[in-house]
């Protein structure tokens, strides 16, 4: 029996609902990413840059832009129609340079299910690639000509920069806090989700509070999602998290069910992970081990209420804002992100 076109929408996920309500702003979206990744003296850049835009991601960074822009009322208040499409296209250049570079630092050999950039030419184009590409985002994000919007853009370049060296100096260190840990989710994950809503509301000339609730509801969405992508490390499957299963792990990453279990361990224990992560001596049989300790103290657990916590902060956020068919949407994002830890 052939669905109506409600109960069809009902049936995708929040990111497919948000992909079709938004299909012809990402069309153009895409078509600006297309047109300015493009380089006329070094043909190496939109073949990087094209290896890894291309390669099938969900593009919710940018949604979340157009989505907080269209509930608070864009174009209707706004006098430029697509300012919103350029800062969209600002927010996924910012995203794929981080990816380039994160590659590179964490000598990564898979991104969404495909080798990565640094891999197939080298770590030498994939960092000037990435560079290029911040400029580029730059380039964009000044030609709306709000300085606010540039204001909250550029803090956010520069706070996951710094949620990346955060990373790599509290890296292989099992004294490394929640506290801290959280630091660096905000600069590397959650920053550019509440840079993405809070910019498009303030491009549609959002009240002060909806703007604020905006960036809530991007801020604890980014940490809600980087919880469960750590979680997923433990437990999910290569497709679903676009790297092989315990590659954290392997690379010694503190991530928060790993200082959950750290807190709580006994001495032997705490040598176990002095020897895994910060010596590096791993050998077969130390994924599972650290899974067993990790169960028996509750720790990944412990860590998914956390994540599930952050998923209801996003939603209570989105109350101040007005009725819309996206409001609704974002909401199931919320909770859609963390329903991968069922």
């Amino acid at each position: 029996m052939k669905m109506d076109g409600v109960n069809e929408q009902a049936r995708l996920s929040p990111q497919d609902q948000l992909s079709a309500w938004l299909s012809a702003d990402m069309a153009a979206v895409n078509a600006l990413i297309r047109e300015r990744m493009n380089s006329e003296h070094a043909p190496r850049i939109p073949e990087v840059t094209a290896h890894l835009i291309e390669a099938g991601g969900k593009r919710i960074r940018p949604m979340l832009v157009l989505a907080a822009a269209h509930i608070c009322g864009y174009p209707s208040r706004a006098p430029q129609g697509q300012d919103h499409i350029k800062l969209a296209a600002t927010v996924e250049f910012i995203h794929t340079a981080t990816l380039l570079h994160d590659d590179v630092v964490d000598e990564s050999a898979q991104r969404r299910g495909r080798p990565t950039a640094n891999l197939l030419w080298d770590n030498k184009s994939s960092v000037l690639v990435g560079d290029y590409l911040f400029a580029r985002a730059f380039q964009l994000m000044v030609e709306p000509g709000n300085l606010q919007a540039l204001n909250i853009l550029a803090n956010a370049s520069a706070t996951i920069a710094e949620g990346e060296v955060l990373q790599l100096t509290a890296a292989q260190d099992i004294t490394t806090s929640e506290e801290t840990y959280l630091k660096v989710v905000r600069g590397k994950t959650a920053a550019l989700f509440s840079a993405a809503t809070e910019s498009g509301a303030l491009i549609a000339g959002a009240s002060p509070e909806q703007i604020r609730a905006l960036y809530t509801y991007g801020d604890a969405l980014g940490i809600a999602f980087q919880i469960a992508d750590d979680l997923l490390d433990y437990g999910g499957t290569s497709a679903a998290i676009g790297k092989n299963t315990g590659d954290d792990f392997r690379e010694r990453k503190l991530t928060l069910p790993l200082i959950k279990a750290i807190s709580q361990a006994d001495e032997a224990e705490r040598a176990f992970w002095i020897r895994v992560i910060e010596k590096g001596q791993q050998q077969e049989g130390d994924l599972e081990e650290a899974l067993r300790i990790m169960q028996a103290h509750g720790a990944l657990d412990a860590a998914r209420s956390d994540a599930l916590a952050w998923s209801d902060r996003a939603r209570e956020a989105l109350s101040l804002l007005p009725d819309h068919p996206l409001k609704a949407t974002l909401s199931a994002l919320a909770e859609y992100v963390v329903s991968r830890l069922n």
